[in-house]
């Protein structure tokens, strides 16, 4: 048994972590936001942090449809950090994928920034966990 687990194969988030990613000012207005979405074909923004004690924000196109679209305001009115998920979870680029998919099953996550020494060095998505997780165990 023991030499089944030192056998097996573990795949890390850094390896399966999509290094493109779009930040973003809390500042911003949910209209240069949506720019940026567009821009950059992106997911997610990552919200810059406003100063070494803050931390790091998130916006996905699902809540700008469900804080701004569905309550009809005006993306030109609203900022980023009004409709933002602050603070968020995230994960060190050496955790092993199958716990990470185990974290976002029980906070009901789908992507998260992967942080190293305070600083953004990816997202991961279950898309990179189920793609790249499952690659990767297939490369063994």
């Amino acid at each position: 048994m023991n030499d089944q687990l030192s056998k097996r194969h573990i795949v890390r988030v850094s390896q399966v972590m999509a290094q493109s990613y779009a930040m973003i000012d809390g500042l911003a207005t949910i209209q240069e936001a949506i720019d940026l979405f567009k821009q950059d074909l992106a997911s997610v923004l990552l919200v810059n942090k406003r100063h070494d004690d803050d931390e790091y924000g998130l916006l996905l196109l699902s809540d700008i449809a469900k804080q701004v679209v569905a309550k009809d305001r005006s993306p030109e009115r609203v900022n980023v950090y009004e409709v933002m998920s602050k603070p968020v979870i995230a994960v060190d680029p050496d955790m092993d994928v199958r716990y990470c998919a185990r974290l976002f099953e029980r906070f009901g996550l789908s992507i998260a920034p992967v942080i190293k020494l305070q600083q953004v060095v990816g997202v991961v998505s279950y898309n990179e966990i189920v793609f790249g997780g499952l690659l990767g165990e297939d490369s063994r």
